[in-house]
């Protein structure tokens, strides 16, 4: 029997894409540390002030009817086919009828309301940002 170890064919080749590069000699960026190697907070502080609370009513007032649209327009297409066939079977363009035209219309709705959600998210980092800010510990 050979006592030869089997070789690991997995590149080693400590580009700048590397997720973690060989031989990092700087402190890890941050979405790598644990909770004790990142800033410290004094998260009962932040729990009490009211930007907090502000920040989480502004994430309510987004994401509550936001998700009651997206459901709502979602479940409009099924809904509108088995309760008005003749509607939904009624050609608009050529062979193209109102099911087809809501559900592509599914598509467009879901992209624009992932921009608008990633544009008001945005916001909520920077009300993050800067209630962190006048929270951390030395």
């Amino acid at each position: 029997m050979s006592s030869q170890t089997p070789r690991d064919f997995t590149p080693d080749s400590g580009g700048p894409t590397d997720v973690a590069p060989l031989g990092r000699s700087g402190p890890k960026p941050p979405h790598e540390q644990t909770a004790g190697e990142g800033p410290q907070y004094d998260w009962e502080a932040i729990a009490n002030e009211p930007a907090f609370a502000e920040l989480q009513a502004a994430k309510r007032r987004f994401i509550v009817p936001g998700t009651i649209f997206f459901l709502a327009y979602y479940m409009a297409l099924p809904i509108l086919v088995g309760f008005f066939p003749a509607i939904m079977k009624a050609t608009v363009i050529g062979k193209i009828n109102w099911a087809y035209l809501f559900a592509l219309s599914q598509f467009i709705m879901t992209w624009a309301l992932s921009a608008i959600y990633v544009r008001t998210a945005h916001r909520w980092d920077e009300m993050n940002a800067a209630l962190l800010a006048k929270y951390i510990r030395p």
